[in-house]
């Protein structure tokens, strides 16, 4: 039980504290805003030095592909369209339980606007309960839970195409997932671990590739700087970015850091208006380098309601006829779900698994091995005691 009373005294040592770094974070974006604008005349060169020296850089950062005080307006979308979207859930696995297995649960959500047809609104389950399901992730000294996350990633990528490119018909079609495109955590996973998770995700894409389908993920509340990371190269005081030779401790204060947890979408927020989209980037990250041809690439847009992330496949953002009708029908998805895309969040709702849900998966298990003839099935006495109280 949380003891209010006693929290209460830490709060206005919070709330001052919240104050320094909201004044820190003004100084930031002010001399962010001055870098911007000195980019605007030099970017060419800037973008030059960057990639002379890329090899040489130890933080990540982006390329920008249009001139940086680019704002667009988003092109509003043709009426007839369908939008899809998949989300992802699970039950994670728990020694405590009647038995140690996991679930993922795939929500599935087709939404067609101006063509008279019934959503799809539903969920897939999977459950994993063998040994090769649960135990493989340890050779590689990865946890169960964590593999059972990078599944989840990887069900959600071929079930979205397996559902978009199942639609009939000839009309505008989204794919929508919620969150980034490049998935940082394969960059510390072994080449056997990571070889089990890309090369799926990799495959789906390129189904809807094939099938002319674009892809976006998008990013509420964005905390990625690489853009930020771009005007660090001008606020490097050294002749050259060379980080290994001038700065190789990135931890310590380097003189470049003066955006330091400055976000880009804080920046994009003094540049755009409502409906607006900033220029295109080029991610940089060095896990790219196993997407092949399908690197990524991302904007910024005002949405209304924030700064969201767009991040979008290369053969999404190289054909602009497709990449600006597909901002347009994320938009569209945007002020229907007043503030948030409606197909995410529906999907969100149909994978999320709730404590009822739970309940009812455990208890369909315990039957079925009362059934199977297995004799005392039951939760652990640590399970049995957390869940009720004698207090």
């Amino acid at each position: 039980m949380l003891d209010l009373t006693k929290l209460a005294r830490q709060m206005q040592g919070l709330s001052q504290h919240l104050s320094l770094e909201a004044a820190a974070s003004r100084e930031r974006l002010e001399l962010a805003q001055r870098h911007l604008k000195k980019a605007y005349e030099c970017q060419q060169g800037v973008v030059e030095l960057q990639e002379k020296w890329r090899d040489r850089i130890l933080f990540a950062n982006a390329t920008p592909i249009e001139p940086l005080n680019t704002c667009i307006t988003i092109p509003v979308p043709p009426k007839v369209h369908t939008v899809v979207a998949t989300d992802g859930s699970q039950i994670a696995p728990n020694h405590h339980e009647i038995a140690y297995c996991y679930l993922l649960n795939i929500g599935r959500v087709i939404l067609h606007y101006g063509q008279n047809l019934h959503p799809l609104l539903d969920s897939l389950p999977e459950v994993f309960y063998r040994p090769e399901d649960l135990y493989v992730s340890r050779q590689w000294g990865i946890r169960t839970e964590e593999w059972m996350s990078y599944r989840r990633t990887a069900s959600e990528a071929t079930v979205l195409a397996e559902l978009a490119c199942g639609v009939q018909g000839e009309v505008p079609m989204l794919a929508m997932v919620d969150g980034s495109l490049i998935y940082w955590f394969l960059e510390q996973l072994p080449m056997d671990a990571r070889d089990r998770i890309l090369p799926p995700i990799l495959d789906a894409w390129q189904q809807l590739r094939d099938a002319q389908i674009p892809l976006m993920g998008y990013l509420s509340a964005s905390r990625n700087i690489e853009g930020m990371n771009f005007l660090r190269l001008l606020a490097c005081p050294h002749p050259i970015p060379d980080c290994v030779s001038y700065c190789p401790n990135q931890l310590e204060n380097v003189p470049c850091k003066v955006f330091e947890s400055l976000r880009d979408t804080t920046l994009w927020s003094t540049q755009l208006q409502p409906g607006q989209r900033s220029p295109l980037w080029r991610s940089n990250a060095k896990i790219l380098d196993l997407y092949a041809d399908q690197k990524i690439y991302f904007c910024y847009v005002h949405v209304g309601t924030e700064i969201a992330r767009i991040e979008v496949p290369a053969w999404v953002a190289e054909n602009s006829a497709m990449f600006d009708q597909a901002l347009g029908l994320m938009l569209a998805q945007v002020q229907k779900g007043y503030g948030y895309p409606v197909a995410i969040a529906e999907a969100h709702n149909q994978a999320v698994v709730r404590g009822g849900d739970k309940a009812r998966f455990f208890g369909l298990l315990e039957r079925q091995m009362i059934k199977a003839g297995i004799k005392n099935v039951g939760i652990s006495y640590k399970e049995a005691r957390k869940r009720g109280s004698i207090a």
